[in-house]
């Protein structure tokens, strides 16, 4: 009876994930085009930070509970999995033309956030000046993607109902909330009904950990590749890293200091930075993003949880 029951909660909250991210896609792309802001940068932006809401909800309640370890090991996982799992997965559905800049820009300031983390975490402890230093970095590297990126010709968007900036981008955030909140209740219940069928406990932390914190991202890019919205994915899945190597890791030790792991926060961080840096260098070199990058890219996934028991 209680596998039925998780069931049927997979799929309506992943039939609600679905529905809330075409919408998010579709008024994320008006919103562009009324602001005459390339949908990259609007990816970049806005849709990364709604996508992110349930890693940052996760890092303050982390912390509020003294476990350190849980916001770095999830903030820093999530950056790894976005350029890893999810970019890796984009070419099932579409050959991704890359700039440049854009990944090299991106990749190198998300290498950055990860070496503060570093930084921050080898003394075992994740105080309120660090998660200020961090939350001021994602704000500052933001604005340098702003100011650098060179514009780009916006989309044509799909036909949406209401319009008005405010409203928009109000129904985009709400849009993507459902999505968090969809996926969430879908990817619990899945775990719920493999510790029904008796799959052991590793491979359940392992399942919940790739796809538990990416399937927001996972929604609302592979709609928006759907939908002939490439450069919104991409920017989404950019901007998601970036804001778990910075803002995501850094907001919960402000609200209330806590210790963390050295050696496994120290690893992972690192391997995520050096992930990151091969990611951007292959892509650069490339100029293009099809199933032979795609491949490269889950490998170095998979290579982390080899890397990282290894560690612990």
């Amino acid at each position: 009876m209680e596998i039925a029951i998780q069931i049927v909660l997979f799929v309506s909250g992943l039939t609600v994930a679905l529905i809330a991210s075409d919408r998010a896609v579709a008024y994320t792309r008006s919103l562009a085009a009324a602001l005459g802001a390339p949908a990259f940068l609007v990816g970049v932006v806005l849709v990364s930070l709604g996508t992110d809401l349930p890693e940052m909800a996760n890092s303050v309640a982390a912390h509020l509970q003294g476990e350190g370890d849980v916001n770095v090991g999830d903030s820093v996982g999530s950056t790894l999995t976005q350029y890893t799992l999810v970019l890796g997965l984009f070419p099932l559905i579409a050959v991704i033309p890359i700039g440049r800049l854009q990944i090299g820009l991106i990749s190198l300031l998300t290498m950055s956030g990860l070496g503060l983390t570093a930084l921050f975490v080898s003394d075992g402890w994740l105080g309120r000046w660090d998660g200020i230093a961090l939350v001021s970095a994602w704000a500052v590297f933001t604005l340098v993607v702003v100011r650098m990126l060179p514009d780009h010709a916006v989309d044509e968007p799909p036909p949406v109902r209401h319009r008005g900036r405010v409203l928009q981008t109000g129904i985009v955030l709400l849009a993507l909330g459902i999505v968090g909140f969809g996926a969430t209740v879908a990817v619990r219940a899945l775990v719920r009904i493999a510790e029904l069928a008796g799959v052991p406990e590793f491979v359940i932390a392992f399942f919940g950990a790739s796809l538990g914190t990416s399937a927001p991202e996972i929604a609302v890019d592979i709609t928006a590749l759907l939908r002939g919205a490439p450069a919104i994915a991409l920017g989404d899945a950019l901007g998601s890293s970036l804001i778990d190597a910075t803002l995501s890791i850094g907001i919960g030790p402000i609200v209330a200091p806590a210790e963390v792991t050295p050696r496994l926060a120290v690893v992972g961080s690192l391997y995520a930075l050096v992930a990151v840096g091969l990611v951007g260098v292959l892509l650069a070199v490339r100029r293009r993003h099809d199933r032979t990058s795609g491949i490269v890219l889950v490998g170095l996934y998979a290579l982390a949880y080899v890397v990282l028991i290894k560690a612990a």
